[in-house]
């Protein structure tokens, strides 16, 4: 092999590892997203908007924001209108912070978020009622929460409806839901 050839390579090699760490650096979320001086938005019952940043709940599933679901009656409600103001009441406590643990193929911010008095906001929307514990896949880490939540009738469970990742593949979105302040 000729030397001119060989540093070539080389430099394509060192080209592609730098383009592969600007791309893990991009992916990698944040450190800690705070709400300080940022504006944040609620845009369902899972997911939030702070600053530039969007961060989804780790651990649960809500109802989506344009879910229906059934009063024991068989009247529909608007459970997913509910999710979203349940998740606004929270992040409206106080300080609220989140600590992204990942990011999802969505670019989305995968984060455990607390606010004063309440250490995982996820783990109190799964306790009132208004998510399921997991990703639709897997339980979860807030089964207790969502067994005395069906259990007391709370949230989503006091009537019926569709788990959320049902929902989503039966309803797919042409658009993205509208944030609420």
């Amino acid at each position: 092999m000729r030397p001119g050839r060989w540093l070539r390579q080389l430099a394509v090699l060192a080209l592609l590892f730098l383009i592969m760490l600007v791309i893990a650096e991009l992916r990698a979320p944040p450190e800690q997203l705070t709400a300080d001086g940022k504006q944040v938005h609620v845009v369902d019952g899972d997911s939030l908007q702070i600053g530039e940043r969007t961060v989804r709940l780790q651990g649960i599933d809500a109802v989506e924001f344009h879910q229906p679901c059934r009063t024991p009656e068989g009247s529909e409600w608007h459970c997913g209108v509910e999710a979203r103001k349940a998740l606004a009441a929270l992040t409206g406590r106080g300080e609220l912070v989140c600590e992204p643990h990942a990011t999802d193929n969505f670019g989305r911010a995968i984060s455990t978020c607390s606010v004063e008095g309440i250490a995982d906001i996820g783990a109190a929307l799964v306790a009132q009622g208004w998510a399921v514990s997991g990703d639709g896949e897997r339980e979860g880490l807030h089964a207790v929460e969502e067994a005395a939540a069906r259990a007391a009738k709370r949230g989503i469970w006091r009537g019926t409806f569709q788990r959320p990742a049902e929902w989503r593949a039966a309803h797919p979105r042409s658009t993205p839901p509208v944030p609420a302040s």
